[in-house]
C-alpha cells in the first residue's frame, strides 16, 4: 500500500527545476527515488562515508552539551517560571566552537595507555556528521527524565524516604527500556521510506544551510543567509511577548468587550475558554505545545483542526449548556478536580499520609471526584484515540506491515538512502538490542522488588508495562513517523495499573513510567536513527552516542534533582517557603495531584461503576470502529486519493493536546500550517522546499536564546518588565473559570440566582 503523500505530485526523478529553483543533481550514480516529495526535495543523496564520526571533538562537545543541558533543565524544572532548553541551542553554539577546535588543537595522535588504541584531538575540518552526533546528545539532555518526577513527589509531597540507588536505577531504566522497543521495530520504522518522520526534514534543512556550499544567487539568499536572517528578526522580536507585552500571547477581544459577562467570556477567551476571534502575536503562542506547524504535513494539520472544531465547538458547548454531569458547576475547560459544590477537591480528605493509602471512610463522608466538562470527554477521548490508532494502523498499514516484515527478512528495501546506508555502512547487530532488552528489564525488576520495595510495584507489573509498551510502540510509531502526531500511553497505563492495583499512588506512577515513557524514549530513539539515516551516519555510532547520551542524562538529571531535594529546605511546598522563593515545583504539584487521583481514589471510583464517568468506556469501542468506513470508502473508491488522507486517530484526538495547550494555540498553530502547507507548498514548492524548514528553525532558535537571555540577565534576579496591563500573561477573561450553575460561589467570580 503507498502512503497517501506519495503521489500528491508525481516529480521525474532527476528534476533539474521545480518553479525556478534550481535543485541540484547532488549524486549521479543515484537516482533519488524516494517516494516521499517533501524528503525528494530536502534530503541529500551525496554521502561521504570517510569524514569521521566518533572523534574527540564529538565526545568534548557532545557529553558537554549534554551534561549542561540535563542540569539546566532539571534546575529550571522546579522554580515558578520553569525554563526548557532544547537541543536547538546546542546545535547552533556548537558549530562555532568546532570549528574553534579544527582550527587550534593539535593534530597528532594520542595512544591510550596500556592499548594499541589511538585518537586524534584534531582528525581535520569539523564536519556534517559530527555535528549530527552532537547534537543527538544534546537531544538526549534536552528530554526529560520522567522518573524524577517520582522521585520528587516521594520526598518532597509524601516526605518519604527512598534508596538513592533505588532512584537512580529507577531513572536509568526507565529512560534505556526503550531500546529494546526501537531494536525490534527499526526495519519498519526507520529503513521503510515511506516512514518519513516529518519534523526530521526541519533538523536535516538546518544541518545543510550550515553546512552546505552554496553561491548565492542575484538578489537573493543563501540558505545560511536566509535563517540567520530569520534567527535575528525572531531573536530581536521575543522581547516583545516574553518581556515587554507578554499579554499578546493571548489576545481575546470578546473578554475585552463584555467585561461582566460570565458567558462571553467563557466564549472568547482564548486560554480559558471557547476561544471565539482569539489570536497571538507570538510563535511560541503558535509552536509551543503541538510543535511547529511548518513541520507537519497539511493533510494532517487539516484532520487535527477538524477534530478540534467537533469537540470545542459542537460536543463541549452541547454538554455544557445542557449540564451534563453536573458541567456548569464547574469551570467549562479545566484540568483539576473538583468536589460536588464546585470547590477544589482536598486530597487530604481522602488519604491515609501515614500508609499513603485510600481513606475510604473520609472518602465515603465527602465527595466523589468531579472534573469539568471538557476534562471529562478529554479522557473519553484518549481512550478513543488509543482504540483508533490500532484499527487504523490494522486497516492501512497491516498489508504494508506484513510486507515489509518479510522485506526485512529479505533485506530487499529499494529507496537511495536505504541503498547508500548499506553499501557504505554495517547495520547494529540486533543482538545488541536484546542484550540490552534483557539487562534493563533484569534492573527495572530488582528496582521494584528490591530495597524494601519502596515502589509498591511488584515484579509482574514490570513485565506488564514493557507490554503494553512493545504492543504500542509500533503503531504509534507509524502515527508518529506519517503524521508528526504522537498518542500516548500515559492514561491507559494509569487505567490498567488503577484497576488492578489500586490504592497504591507509587505503583501507578511508576507502572506509567515503565509503559508511557519506555514507548515514548523508543520513538525518541527511532526519530534520531531516521535522522542518521537520513545524514548518512553510521549506524553503530548512532547507537553509541545514544545509549552514552541516555546514561549521562539521566545521571545528571536525577543528581541535580537529588542535590536540590536534600539541601533546598521546604522545596515545593509554598506554605513554608520564604516569601519570593522561585521553588515552587509547579509541574511536579500536578504529578503529585495526578498519582492521588489514578493510584489512591483510582479509575473504578471514576470511570468504574463506583464513579460518575463510567459510560466514558463507550468510547473505546468509537474509537476501534472509526477507521472501519474510512478504509471501506477507500477501499470502495480507489482512484479518490483524499479518501485515504482522512486520518481518524488524528480527528478524534486532535483536541489532544488540550487542556495543557490552550485553544488560541490551536487557531494559530492551524492558520500558519495550512497557510505554509498547502497554500505555499502547492503555489510556491520552490520557495517552500529551500526555506520552509529553515524558517521554522530559524524563528525556533530565536525564540529560544531570547528566553535564555531573558531569564538569566533579568527575570532571574528579580528585573520584570514594566508594570503594565499588557505586562500580564494572560488574556484577561477572568470570569472564564466561572462556574454557571445557580449558588455555586466561587472566589472572584458572581453567584447566580
Amino acid at each position: 500500500m503507498e502512503h497517501p503523500d506519495s503521489k500528491v505530485v508525481t516529480l521525474p526523478h532527476q528534476t533539474k527545476k521545480i518553479d525556478d529553483t534550481d535543485v541540484p543533481d547532488e549524486h549521479p550514480e543515484e537516482v533519488n527515488d524516494s517516494p516521499i516529495e517533501q524528503v525528494r526535495l530536502t534530503v541529500s543523496i551525496r554521502d561521504d562515508p570517510t569524514l569521521p564520526c566518533l572523534t574527540f571533538r564529538t565526545w568534548a562537545l557532545g557529553i558537554t552539551s549534554c551534561a549542561v543541558l540535563s542540569f539546566l533543565n532539571q534546575f529550571f524544572h522546579y522554580r515558578q517560571n520553569s525554563l526548557h532548553l532544547s537541543s536547538l541551542s546546542a546545535q547552533i553554539l556548537v558549530l562555532p566552537l568546532g570549528k574553534l577546535m579544527a582550527a587550534y588543537l593539535p593534530r597528532k595522535s594520542l595512544r591510550i595507555p596500556l592499548t594499541k588504541w589511538s585518537f586524534s584531538l584534531n582528525p581535520g575540518p569539523f564536519n556534517l556528521k559530527e555535528h549530527v552526533l552532537i547534537t543527538i546528545f544534546a537531544n538526549s539532555g534536552s528530554t526529560n527524565v520522567y522518573a524524577v518526577n517520582i522521585i520528587t513527589i516521594v520526598k518532597a509531597f509524601y516526605h518519604g524516604g527512598i534508596h538513592p540507588l533505588a532512584a537512580m536505577l529507577l531513572a536509568q531504566t526507565t529512560q534505556m527500556l526503550g531500546y529494546g522497543w526501537a531494536g525490534i521495530y527499526r526495519k519498519f520504522l526507520v529503513d521503510s521510506p515511506f516512514m518519513w518522520w516529518p519534523s526530521n526534514l526541519v533538523q536535516v534543512s538546518l544541518f545543510r544551510a550550515l553546512h552546505d556550499d552554496e553561491v548565492r544567487s542575484k538578489g537573493g539568499l543563501t540558505r545560511l543567509q536566509f535563517f540567520i536572517v530569520v534567527f535575528i528578526s525572531s531573536f530581536a522580536y521575543y522581547i516583545v511577548p516574553n518581556y515587554l507585552f507578554p499579554s499578546i500571547t493571548a489576545l481575546s477581544f470578546v473578554c475585552w468587550i463584555w467585561k461582566d459577562s460570565v458567558t462571553a467570556q467563557i466564549i472568547g477567551a482564548g486560554r480559558g475558554g471557547l476561544g471565539v476571534g482569539s489570536f497571538a502575536l507570538d510563535w511560541s503562542t503558535v509552536a509551543s505545545f503541538l510543535d511547529s506547524p511548518l513541520a507537519t504535513p497539511a493533510f494532517a494539520i487539516i484532520n487535527i483542526m477538524v477534530g478540534f472544531i467537533i469537540v470545542i465547538y459542537v460536543l463541549v458547548p452541547i454538554a455544557y449548556w445542557s449540564n451534563s454531569y453536573e458541567a456548569r458547576r464547574f469551570p467549562i475547560i479545566s484540568s483539576h478536580v473538583f468536589d460536588s459544590d464546585g470547590g477544589a477537591y482536598d486530597v487530604s480528605r481522602v488519604l491515609n499520609y501515614t500508609t499513603y493509602e485510600f481513606n475510604q471512610q473520609g472518602y465515603d463522608g465527602y465527595s466523589k471526584v468531579n472534573l469539568s466538562i471538557f476534562f471529562v470527554y478529554a479522557y473519553g477521548i484518549s481512550f478513543a484515540t488509543l482504540a483508533a490508532t490500532l484499527s487504523h494502523v490494522a486497516f492501512f498499514h497491516g498489508r504494508t506491515i506484513w510486507k515489509q516484515a518479510k522485506s526485512a527478512v529479505q533485506d530487499n528495501f529499494s529507496d537511495v538512502h536505504y541503498r547508500l546506508m548499506k553499501k557504505n555502512y554495517k547495520p547494529v547487530p540486533q543482538w545488541w538490542f536484546y542484550m540490552l532488552l534483557i539487562i534493563v528489564i533484569g534492573l527495572a525488576m530488582l528496582t521494584s522488588e528490591g530495597f524494601g520495595r519502596q515502589f509498591q510495584l511488584p515484579y509482574w507489573g514490570v513485565l506488564l508495562a514493557s507490554g503494553l509498551a512493545m504492543f504500542f510502540t509500533l503503531p504509534i510509531g507509524v502515527i508518529m513517523a506519517t503524521t508528526n502526531q504522537k498518542p500516548g500511553l500515559n492514561v491507559i497505563t494509569e487505567l490498567i495499573i488503577g484497576y488492578i492495583y489500586s490504592g497504591k499512588p507509587l505503583a501507578n506512577v511508576v507502572f506509567k513510567t515503565y509503559g508511557y515513557i519506555s514507548a515514548a524514549q523508543a520513538i525518541m530513539f527511532l526519530q534520531d536513527f531516521k535522522l542518521g539515516h537520513y545524514m548518512k551516519i553510521p549506524p553503530k555510532s548512532m547507537f553509541i552516542v545514544q545509549l552514552v547520551g541516555t546514561v549521562v542524562a539521566s545521571s545528571v538529571y536525577f543528581g541535580t534533582a537529588w542535590w536540590l531535594l536534600t539541601t533546598v529546605e521546604h522545596i515545593c511546598d509554598p506554605s513554608k517557603l520564604p516569601e519570593g522563593s522561585p521553588w515552587t515545583c509547579p509541574e511536579d504539584d500536578i504529578f503529585y495531584n495526578a498519582s492521588i487521583i489514578w493510584g489512591v481514589v483510582g479509575p473504578l471510583r471514576m470511570f468504574g461503576r463506583l464513579g460518575l464517568y463510567s459510560k466514558m468506556n463507550y468510547f473505546f469501542l468509537i474509537g476501534i470502529l472509526a477507521p472501519f468506513p474510512v478504509w471501506l470508502l477507500s477501499r470502495m473508491f480507489p482512484e479518490q486519493k483524499w479518501i485515504k488522507l482522512i486520518n481518524m486517530p488524528l480527528i478524534i484526538g486532535g483536541s489532544g493536546a488540550l487542556p495543557a495547550a490552550r485553544v488560541v494555540n490551536y487557531w494559530c498553530w492551524g492558520a500558519v500550517g495550512i497557510f505554509f502547507n498547502f497554500f505555499i507548498y502547492r503555489r510556491f514548492k520552490g520557495w517552500w522546499a529551500r526555506h520552509n524548514y529553515i524558517l521554522s528553525a530559524g524563528l525556533d532558535a530565536g525564540v529560544a536564546f531570547m528566553a535564555t537571555l531573558c531569564y538569566f540577565t533579568l527575570q532571574m534576579t528579580g528585573v520584570n518588565g514594566p508594570n503594565w496591563w499588557g505586562a500580564q500573561l494572560d488574556d484577561h477573561c477572568p470570569l472564564a473559570s466561572c462556574p454557571t450553575a445557580p449558588g455555586i460561589k466561587v472566589e472572584g467570580c458572581p453567584v447566580f440566582g
